[in-house]
C-alpha cells in the first residue's frame, strides 16, 4: 500500500509533531507533504531522516511568518500537491485545514488534533481581536475559511481525533463520525530511578494564552508558593511580568531534564479552558507525579480524580487557590500515576493506529 503523510507545517515540535513522529515510524517510507519546514528548527531536526516535500509557498520568504495573515492561500497551497497515485493519505491536521485528500482511489485518514481553533471561537496564542483592523480582515477571512474547511471536512474516508472532547468538536463542526486514539506520549525514555519530593509546583509548555500560565502564576504568588515554568512561547515576556520572587522561569529544556523536574516537583499544574487533549499531564503521571488541572477539556480523559491528581472547577484565581492550599502530595502512590500514564504509551498508540489503517 502507497502511503502519504501530510502535516500542517514543521517548526515547533509539539504533540502534533510527536503524533507525526510515530505515524513516521511506522511508515518510514512515506514522505512527509507540508506547508513549510524550518530544517534548523526543533521540528525540522526531529525529521531531519524523512523525505520532506514542501509546498510552493515554502519557497516565499518568510514563509512561516506570512502563512497567518496569508491564510486564504490555504486552498491553493493544498492544491498544489497530487495525491492521486498514493492508496491512502494519512493527514495530521490542525491549524491548517490539512484534510480532504480522498480522491478516486486514494482514500484519507485524517487524526484531528482539533478542528482550527480560529475558525470556531476558541481561544489562540494570538488575540488577534484586540486590533480592530485585524479583527475585521480575519473575520471576514474566516467566514470562507470555514466554508472551506467543511467542505474539505466531507472528503475524509475517516475522522480519528485525539481525545473525546475532539471528537464532540467533529461531530458539532463537521457533522462528522469519528474514533478516538489519544496522541503518543514517549514513555520508554523515561526511566524508573526513585526521585525524592523536592519542595515546588511546576508547570510548563508552550506559554501561549489559551493554556493560562499567568492564572497559575497569580495563585501561586498570593499563596506564596515556589513554582517553576519550563519552556518558551509569545506570553514569556507578560508572564515573567506578573512574577514574583517564588516564581522561576527555567527557558527549553531537554526531555531528560523536564522529567528529572516532573519527578521532583510536588505536582504539576495545567489550567488549559479548553484543552484538546494535552500531553504534559500524562508525562507528569508517567514519572510518578500527581496533577492539578482544570476540570474540562482532554484533562478529563487522563487524570483520575483522587488517584492520579485533582481538579479544580473554575477558570479563576480562587478556585485554583482552593486546590492548591488543600493539595496533599502524599495521598497519591507513583504506581498509580504511571500505571495511568502506560494508558497512552507511544507503542499502545502504534498498536491502535495501524489497526485503524489495516480495518480502513
Amino acid at each position: 500500500m502507497k502511503i502519504a503523510l501530510v502535516h500542517d507545517y514543521l517548526k515547533e515540535n509539539g504533540g502534533a509533531e510527536r503524533v507525526l513522529l510515530a505515524l513516521h515510524e511506522i511508515w518510514p517510507e512515506a514522505p512527509v507533504y507540508t506547508i513549510y519546514c524550518k530544517n534548523n528548527s526543533a521540528a525540522g531536526k526531529a525529521f531531519k531522516n524523512a523525505k520532506i516535500i514542501e509546498s510552493w509557498f515554502a519557497k516565499l520568504p518568510f514563509s512561516d511568518k506570512l502563512i497567518s495573515p496569508l491564510r486564504f492561500l490555504i486552498p491553493l497551497i493544498w492544491r498544489g500537491f497530487d495525491f492521486k497515485d498514493y492508496d491512502l493519505v494519512i493527514s495530521s491536521a490542525s491549524w491548517a485545514i490539512t484534510k480532504g485528500f480522498a480522491e478516486g482511489k486514494t482514500k484519507e485518514i485524517c487524526y484531528c488534533h482539533t478542528p482550527p481553533r480560529y475558525l470556531y471561537g476558541y481561544e489562540t496564542s494570538k488575540n488577534w481581536k484586540k486590533n480592530f483592523f485585524l479583527r475585521v480582515y480575519a473575520s471576514l477571512i474566516n467566514h470562507f475559511m470555514r466554508l472551506y474547511d467543511f467542505k474539505r471536512a466531507q472528503k475524509v474516508t475517516l475522522f480519528v481525533a485525539n481525545s473525546r472532547e475532539v471528537q464532540k468538536r467533529i461531530k458539532k463542526f463537521y457533522r462528522r463520525e469519528s474514533e478516538v486514539i489519544n496522541p503518543p506520549v514517549d514513555l520508554p525514555s523515561f526511566n524508573n530511578k526513585s526521585t525524592s519530593k523536592k519542595d515546588f509546583f511546576l508547570t510548563g509548555g508552550r506559554l501561549e494564552l489559551p493554556k493560562n500560565f499567568d492564572l497559575i502564576i497569580k495563585a501561586c504568588n498570593e499563596l506564596g508558593l515556589s513554582l517553576k515554568v519550563f519552556g518558551k512561547g509569545t506570553s514569556e515576556e507578560y508572564l515573567r511580568s506578573l512574577a514574583g520572587k517564588n516564581i522561576e522561569f527555567l527557558g527549553t529544556v531537554t526531555d531528560e531534564e523536564k522529567f528529572k523536574l516532573l519527578s521532583e516537583c510536588k505536582t504539576f499544574i495545567v489550567a488549559a479552558a479548553d484543552e484538546d487533549f494535552g500531553i504534559t499531564p500524562v508525562e507528569a503521571m508517567a514519572a510518578g507525579t500527581p496533577v492539578i488541572a482544570y476540570k474540562g477539556g482532554g484533562y478529563l480523559e487522563s487524570v483520575v480524580e483522587g488517584k492520579t491528581g485533582t481538579f479544580f472547577e473554575d477558570i479563576n484565581k480562587e478556585s485554583l487557590k482552593k486546590a492548591l492550599a488543600s493539595f496533599d502530595e502524599k495521598k497519591y502512590k507513583k504506581e498509580d500515576c504511571r500505571n495511568q500514564a502506560e494508558k497512552f504509551s507511544k507503542e499502545k498508540f502504534k498498536e491502535k493506529i495501524k489497526k485503524t489503517v489495516e480495518n480502513a
